[in-house]
């Protein structure tokens, strides 16, 4: 409904809504695009199986191949529902046809559509390790909370994949124990006291602004806003020579790293074979629970590591990559990762020892680095200023683990090959201008590349074998 002025306005019988997992924007941090940069095999998959037939919704068969090497194979993006399928799929031809931030992608933005207001009470949720949609829920609660002066959106963050809140129990996420059935305590504590409090009237009415999950202590957090405004101090990890990995700024000697990134050899997202995204019992939901470590072997891949943790960092807000980085091509893609380093001792379990979980990643294609709607080539050997939004993380990293960042110029079939030769359309590239490159990310006194997080002040020691604290309801009920 028109509220005037051009604004939407909540149907009179809407008392209450919970948007969880919703994407806000396609193009630059949701389902098919994150930051320009096009997420191929799930959107070939999800066009070839919602358009499949009209009725079955067939997932699409990569034969005996897994997709890295089926997409590796494959001429040209532009035209490959006709050659594959025999026929136009019309999502994959507004993928094809929409390769920049223009109207098409804009008309779809989420918050466009609702009130620059809250009208009603939103429960706004999502995971932390939602393989889908984790931009959206966390960019609706900022650009609603900036007018939501009577506290009407509350955003809860768990350690979820996409929808794991609403299934299952959630107490363990891949081999990671979450110390308590997380997705449980969401519906009954906190989703059911909510639609209670506001269509019956029961209960009353005392939740945060934001009930987030700090994975690593694994306690539910009550906070005024997210990202916290108070409790935290923004500091900077530094990318050092040597790959080290420090609070302390680069001194002048140190340099840059370089890597030759190879479009013929793109680093994969995952150890292969990969499992396609919509097979039968794929685990596409959990690939973020994979361990990091096995790529670390590749030349094509950097890792920067802090020193074994003395005590506990726990890191409650923002994380933003600075990266300071060229490259001989004229087109980039930066890909960053912040990392939890297990320890390989026997007081950590077995299937954890030295295993390497992601906290925090992203993607960036360099040619939107000053518009999205507008891409530009780059200046092939000219140093230039990346900023990579990580989003926010609430996680503690323990003593004795240690903080890691790996940064790459490939993460495929996830993300659709850079040619790294500037041209129009990546889709409509021709497979002779995909070219190796060199790439160099900057650590240095003038260059000094880094990891912006919001670090608490006040994080408690907490012991490894110690329990954490038990979770509080949203609400507190005392009747009618």
């Amino acid at each position: 409904m028109d509220g005037g002025h051009g604004h939407p306005r909540a149907h009179p019988a809407l008392k209450a809504v919970s948007v969880q997992a919703a994407p806000e924007d396609m193009f630059v941090g949701d389902d098919f695009h994150h930051n320009g940069a096009f997420r191929l095999d799930y959107g070939w998959e999800a066009a070839a199986a919602f358009e499949s037939d009209g009725r079955t919704m067939t997932p699409f068969s990569f034969g005996p191949e897994d997709p890295y090497a089926w997409f590796l194979r494959q001429r040209s993006l532009a035209d490959l529902d006709n050659q594959v399928l025999g026929r136009s799929l019309p999502t994959w031809r507004n993928f094809v046809e929409h390769p920049n931030d223009d109207a098409f992608w804009r008309a779809g933005v989420t918050s466009a559509a609702m009130p620059p207001a809250p009208q009603i009470p939103n429960l706004i949720v999502a995971g932390w390790w939602d393989q889908e949609d984790f931009y959206g829920p966390l960019k609706i609660f900022e650009r609603q909370s900036r007018r939501d002066k009577d506290g009407r959106d509350v955003l809860v963050i768990g350690p979820w994949n996409h929808g794991g809140w609403a299934r299952s129990d959630a107490d363990h996420f891949g081999p990671y124990d979450l110390g308590s059935d997380t997705s449980t305590y969401f519906r009954r504590q906190v989703e059911a006291p909510w639609f209670r409090h506001w269509l019956k009237g029961e209960g009353r009415f005392d939740p945060p602004r934001a009930l987030v999950f700090e994975t690593g202590s694994n306690r539910w957090r009550r906070y005024a806003a997210w990202p916290p405004r108070e409790g935290v101090v923004r500091r900077r990890l530094y990318l050092r020579a040597g790959g080290g990995l420090s609070f302390a700024p680069p001194g002048r000697r140190e340099g840059a790293s370089r890597f030759l990134s190879d479009p013929a050899n793109p680093v994969p997202y995952r150890e292969r074979p990969i499992s396609p995204v919509r097979a039968a019992a794929s685990s596409w939901p959990f690939w973020l629970a994979d361990d990091q470590a096995v790529f670390e072997t590749r030349k094509d891949v950097l890792v920067w590591r802090s020193d074994v943790l003395h005590r506990d960092v726990a890191v409650r807000g923002t994380v933003a990559a600075k990266l300071f980085a060229s490259t001989t091509g004229t087109d980039a893609d930066w890909i960053v990762k912040l990392i939890d380093v297990y320890p390989s001792d026997p007081a950590t379990p077995p299937a954890l020892r030295g295993r390497e979980l992601i906290i925090a990643d992203e993607v960036f294609r360099g040619r939107f680095r000053s518009s999205f709607a507008h891409p530009k080539a780059l200046t092939p050997g000219r140093v230039l200023a990346y900023s990579v939004d990580l989003h926010s993380a609430s996680h503690l990293f323990r003593a004795g683990h240690r903080i890691e960042v790996q940064v790459q110029s490939s993460w495929f079939p996830l993300i659709d090959r850079n040619p790294q030769t500037f041209e129009p359309s990546i889709f409509a590239t021709p497979p002779a201008r995909f070219k190796a490159q060199t790439h160099a990310i900057f650590h240095s006194a003038a260059y000094p590349s880094s990891i912006a997080v919001d670090v608490a002040q006040d994080a408690p020691p907490v012991g490894r074998t110690g329990k954490p604290p038990r979770a509080q309801p949203l609400l507190r009920r005392i009747g009618k």
